[in-house]
């Protein structure tokens, strides 16, 4: 290891291509390792990693969002905007670029959620979306990060965003991707594990960026969505989050730490 040394305080997504992940101890490349936010205890901070990775390579290596479109809105719509990914995709995005964000969000708590993130609006997913992003008066958006399945919403979204836009999708799902192809929109997958399962020559940017999203943290910028700690990684508290993950009503990150 040449970035670390014994002692320092790490955090980490890791790698789907190495089992162990609920153990207590891991070998981890280091070009995919950040140092720990200094202001997090480890719960806070494991919270981030994986949910930061896929936001910030989806915004700025996919959408590249620092690029306009052009006669677009400089703006973002972030699809679950009080999920794991889609809480820290708004505050990057709040803090890192000029984008007006608008996220979707369906219950009373998840649009507060959106808002305390930092999203300049939320609009309903329930309802047809393309009128309420029209009533805001910002023109078509540039950019759409789907943080959740669109299949449901997919007409709307071809419908609402402008003619050249750009669409990243981190769901696998069936989806007639078609429907974007009158506007010659771009779409974007995002997978968090590609450079590490493929060892890409850049892997390094993931080490980079987690010491990015570091530097936010101490500096209050940014936050951790940790929203749940679930306590100590046993078989049975993993069975737990692993059952409140799947009801669907999960607000930012569920935490488990220590053994």
């Amino acid at each position: 290891a040449s970035l670390f040394k014994p002692g320092d305080e790490v955090f980490y997504a890791g790698s789907v291509g190495r089992p162990g992940a609920n153990m207590e101890f891991h070998l981890v490349d280091e070009r995919i390792v950040g140092r720990k936010p200094r202001t997090l205890d480890f719960a806070a901070a494991a919270a981030l990693p994986l949910t930061a990775i896929t936001a910030w390579e989806a915004m700025f290596d996919r959408l590249d969002v620092a690029k306009p479109v052009p006669s677009a809105a400089r703006a973002i719509l972030i699809l679950g905007g009080a999920g794991g990914v889609g809480s820290i995709a708004i505050q990057l995005a709040r803090q890192l670029t000029d984008l007006t964000i608008v996220a979707t969000a369906s219950r009373p708590e998840t649009v507060q959620w959106s808002k305390d993130m930092g999203a300049h609006h939320v609009v309903d997913h329930r309802k047809p979306l393309a009128p309420q992003v029209a009533a805001l008066g910002l023109g078509a958006p540039a950019f759409i990060f789907a943080t959740a399945p669109i299949g449901g919403v997919i007409a709307d979204l071809a419908e609402l965003i402008a003619p050249q836009g750009r669409v990243a999708l981190i769901n696998q799902e069936a989806a007639d991707l078609f429907v974007f192809r009158p506007k010659s929109v771009s779409i974007h997958f995002e997978l968090m594990f590609t450079r590490p399962l493929l060892q890409t020559a850049d892997i390094e940017a993931q080490h980079r960026l987690l010491n990015e999203v570091a530097d936010l943290v101490d500096s209050g910028r940014v936050r951790s969505t940790m929203r749940e700690n679930y306590g100590r990684i046993d078989a049975a508290n993993l069975m737990r989050a692993m059952r409140f993950l799947k009801s669907g009503g999960a607000i930012g990150k569920v935490v488990l730490a220590g053994f």
